[in-house]
């Protein structure tokens, strides 16, 4: 096969002023960058509005595309030159875009909702996710009924798995977290208590703050932030590559197997870390105190079990377990809700971190109303 010349243009100086178009005209030709910026900048420079009179003469073109039409038309403005040679073989190109210029852009509908029906919708995409979740928490307790039962056939690997993930290797970010709460609350407390004289009261402070509230909240958001959008975005990328639809086909229980395994990791890792959170929290806070107030460690440690009741300590623990099994549920619920499509997937697990926060924060208010006459 012949090789096609390159586009090219040249004008012709008689009376009336012609453009002469020679070369093929098509998409190959026309991928260069060197000859297309070429072409277009001579095509820019010729079809101003002081130029409307030019004689354009496109008999000469070897060959012409949808590509290379496209350009002259949209260098001629979407209108057919008065004066214009073409052969016929390529009147059909110009007819067809004429026709595609002639119809109407379809504008988007305009939104009829009114903010009363707007806030509608939002109530009730609220409430569809609570009967997800109410129904998620249904199956939870049908398969622990199960796995009670059959305690030998239970899904061992999977449970022991998701322990490793969300417990064992969160050891190092709670660790780095927690000893710099302990020493930025030891800071600002020592400064507040030096003024009145009260520097012992600074084991109270921070013993009640971080083996109550501290650090289980403190746990349970980088578990959110960590664990929670890692099961979302794994039932996602099952569900965009149809293993969920395959399980099923294959008679395998998503609950059983997925859902289960990753609450019960939770529920048992989140307690763990909540304890290794407030060792060092209290860690950083007792060096901070050390060196801000001159308190020894020794002296902090005597004093921390009688600061702190010992009922503080298993509420924090009940925290981390409640907040471990909330978080499990949140990611599995969006992770389950993920269409087959990336950018679902990305608005899934964003949507899961925000939510488990933020119930993870109504569950901490919940338990500061149930238990304000408890551990004081």
């Amino acid at each position: 096969m012949p090789r096609e010349t390159l586009p090219a243009l040249t004008i012709q100086s008689t009376s009336p002023v012609t453009i002469r178009l020679t070369g093929a005209w098509r998409a190959h030709t026309l991928s260069d960058r060197q000859t297309m910026q070429t072409i277009s900048q001579q095509l820019h420079e010729l079809c101003s509005p002081l130029n409307r009179e030019l004689h354009w003469d496109l008999s000469s073109i070897s060959a012409l595309d949808h590509i290379g039409a496209q350009l002259l038309w949209q260098a001629w403005g979407k209108l057919r030159p008065a004066q214009l040679a073409l052969q016929p073989c390529h009147e059909g190109l110009l007819v067809r875009l004429e026709e595609v210029s002639k119809l109407a852009v379809p504008r988007p509908p305009k939104e009829r909702l009114t903010r009363v029906m707007r806030l509608g919708v939002i109530m009730l995409g609220f409430f569809e996710h609570v009967i997800g979740l109410i129904a998620l928490l249904g199956q939870l307790m049908l398969d622990l009924l199960r796995f009670a039962r059959h305690p030998l056939k239970g899904p061992w690997k999977e449970i022991s798995a998701n322990l490793y993930r969300t417990g064992f290797q969160a050891l190092g970010i709670t660790a780095l977290v927690g000893v710099l709460i302990g020493i930025v609350l030891s800071y600002l407390s020592a400064q507040q208590l030096r003024t009145f004289g009260g520097d012992l009261y600074i084991v109270n402070i921070l013993g009640m703050s971080i083996v109550r509230e501290l650090g289980p909240l403190l746990a349970a958001i980088l578990v959110a932030g960590r664990s929670g959008s890692a099961i979302t975005a794994q039932l996602g990328v099952m569900r965009v590559t149809e293993e969920l639809d395959a399980m099923r086909v294959m008679g395998i229980p998503h609950g059983f197997r997925l859902i289960m395994p990753r609450v019960l990791a939770l529920a048992i890792a989140m307690p763990l870390l909540v304890i290794w959170t407030d060792v060092m929290a209290l860690t950083g806070g007792m060096l901070a105190a050390q060196y801000r107030l001159g308190m020894s460690p020794e002296f902090f440690l005597h004093k921390l079990p009688e600061a702190v009741a010992l009922v503080n300590y298993w509420i924090g623990l009940l925290k981390g377990v409640t907040f471990g099994i909330l978080i499990a549920l949140v990611g599995c619920h969006f992770g389950l809700r993920v269409k087959p499509n990336t950018e679902s997937l990305g608005q899934g697990t964003t949507s899961s971190v925000v939510i488990s926060i933020t119930i993870v924060i109504i569950a901490d208010a919940v338990f500061a109303i149930l238990f304000s006459q408890v551990g004081y």
